[in-house]
């Protein structure tokens, strides 16, 4: 008799697309604020609440990588834009040659209280304003100990990075 793949059940299904369902929502409806309010996308504004949020204002590529899992090449672009436009600098970080540091500006921080008002009002009525504070804190009790599971794994930083798949020239 072969062995049975895997399933979910109707519960588990049903739970599953409700929160892929939500976060989906959710994020199209963010992210149309923050590009209308301050022309950010979803990552770039978390690069620049991460940065603004660090005693220091300044972190490194790898930390920023792993914190808003994103691969460190399209973080490296993101971050580029975002240095474009003035709200942040890279730099060598002091304490090793092959890593970058990134800061964020004055120019960062306006940005970001320019749009959040805007984003605490999308976050507040799309995802809070359905639910009770006793809903609100159940949400998170049942939330921690997923996103912990799912941080226990190595993060995107420690991966290899893979060889391209180049014909091998001979």
């Amino acid at each position: 008799m072969p062995d049975q793949a895997p399933s979910l059940d109707a519960t588990q299904l049903g739970a599953y697309f409700a929160l892929i369902e939500v976060v989906g929502l959710l994020r199209h409806q963010v992210e149309r604020q923050l590009r209308e309010a301050g022309g950010l996308s979803y990552v770039q504004f978390q690069l620049l609440a991460t940065l603004g949020d660090s005693p220091t204002g300044s972190a490194r590529m790898t930390d920023l990588a792993d914190g808003v899992v994103y691969s460190r090449s399209a973080l490296t672009y993101q971050a580029g834009l975002l240095e474009k436009a003035g709200l942040v600098t890279r730099a060598t970080a002091e304490d090793d040659e092959r890593g970058i540091t990134v800061s964020i500006t004055d120019a960062g921080r306006a940005l970001l209280a320019k749009v959040f008002p805007g984003h605490i009002e999308v976050v507040s009525r799309m995802l809070f304003e359905p639910l009770s504070s006793a809903d609100v804190k159940s949400l998170a009790d049942l939330l921690e100990p997923v996103r912990q599971h799912m941080r226990s794994t190595p993060p995107r930083s420690a991966a290899r990075r893979r060889k391209s798949a180049r014909p091998d020239p001979a």
